[in-house]
């Protein structure tokens, strides 16, 4: 999402949440296209899927067609209300925001924003204006089983989600996908992480994963920051030529590979 406030940001709290919603839902693959590639990491019958900071749905509802049970975790008040009623039965909504221990904290918004455009996070930023309480879970405390995805977006606090999971990754060996900005926090702490519990990192510049050690993550973002400033549907009209901006992480176990992609050992193509 975009610090700034959007056309599209600043309708949506007039029109109806679930037209909102639907509208996120459809053109979301558009704008992280690794949506559309579920079947690289999250095969059909996937046991529990889990969805680490919902928005308005677009991963939940796609891996509630993939997986028996989906666990969503959304701490924006309304934004769990329309989750919970929108959501196909087998996905469950933790009103929640996701850290390394339970207890309470406080959620930043920007100005004017309940939560509609996808930045409140813990972690306060110079975006932020005013917080909210809200619960907070460890995932590890949830009681998940049979765990085989884990999306984490959560705007700086992904190190605590993580922290929070070390059991869970740890037990089921799941697939990780991870939104890390380097504008936000440094990338280097959960990269780090991440191998240390022996998981390795893919991106998807283009239409073929490369393994993140081969693509400089990093320049790629402050060559692209100015996309990142574009709004959802300004990013994904059909027409324009503009840079892609990669900004998450598909992170896999023990020497797996993106499932049925090709994969290339050089990923400078795909810097713009």
């Amino acid at each position: 999402m975009t610090g700034r406030p959007t056309l599209a940001a600043r309708l949506a709290p007039h029109l109806p949440p679930r037209l909102v919603a639907a509208a996120a839902r459809a053109v979301y693959p558009r704008f992280e296209p690794e949506l559309a590639r579920l079947g690289d990491f999250c095969p059909p019958g996937c046991g529990t899927a889990v969805d680490v900071g919902g928005w308005y749905g677009p991963w939940t509802h796609r891996l509630a067609g993939r997986s028996r049970r989906v666990v969503t975790v959304e701490p924006v008040p309304h934004l769990a209300r329309l989750l919970t009623a929108t959501a196909p039965a087998n996905v469950r909504v933790v009103e929640a925001a996701a850290g390394d221990r339970p207890g309470t904290a406080r959620l930043w918004l920007p100005a004017g924003d309940p939560g509609d455009r996808g930045v409140s996070s813990l972690v306060r930023r110079d975006i932020h204006a005013r917080a909210v309480p809200v619960r907070v879970v460890a995932l590890d405390d949830l009681g998940l089983k049979d765990v085989g995805f884990v999306k984490v977006d959560v705007d700086g606090s992904e190190p605590a989600v993580l922290r929070g999971a070390t059991a869970l990754l740890s037990r089921d060996r799941p697939a990780l996908f991870v939104e890390l900005e380097s504008r936000i926090q440094p990338v280097a702490p959960v990269v780090t992480y991440l191998r240390l519990l022996g998981y390795e990192g893919w991106v998807l510049p283009a239409d073929t994963w490369v393994p993140l050690s081969a693509f400089p993550l990093e320049a790629h973002q402050a060559r692209a920051a100015h996309v990142a400033s574009h709004g959802l549907a300004r990013r994904v009209l059909p027409f324009g030529d503009r840079p892609r901006y990669v900004n998450s992480v598909l992170f896999l176990p023990d020497g797996r590979r993106p499932g049925g992609a090709r994969v290339r050992d050089d990923g400078t193509h795909a810097v713009s």
